[in-house]
């Protein structure tokens, strides 16, 4: 997904959030951040630090060089080629084992609401 060149790193994380449809409850979560901080991060009253832009590329798959300067494209992964990819392995499962990785799924948001990630 190739996009044009924002001033800011802060505008460029806002851009990455809103191109992965996700809003900025969501977003933070994954990276550990509150909520809070990120609004301020976008709209540029805060400080994005290396740890930020780092978990930022790791979680989502952004692209590092994209997001600290502007070049190349936004993604390192294309999402959508991902997603479709696990549910192309998904539906190869017997139903049974399919049942399985949804509560799996669900035992893993449930954890990951009580510890963030290290």
């Amino acid at each position: 997904m190739k996009s044009t060149i924002a001033t800011t790193v802060n505008r460029r994380i806002k851009l990455a959030r809103e191109a992965l449809g996700l809003s900025q409850m969501k977003f933070s979560k994954v990276i550990s951040l509150s909520s809070g901080y990120l609004a301020g991060v976008e709209v540029e009253k805060r400080k994005v630090n290396d740890r930020i832009i780092k978990l930022i590329c790791a979680s989502f798959g952004v692209n590092e060089k994209w997001l600290r300067n502007g070049e190349g494209e936004m993604f390192s992964i294309d999402p959508d080629k991902e997603f479709t990819k696990l549910v192309s392995l998904y539906k190869e499962l017997h139903p049974k084992y399919q049942d399985y990785i949804l509560k799996q799924i669900d035992l893993l948001l449930g954890i990951q609401d009580t510890a963030p990630l290290s």
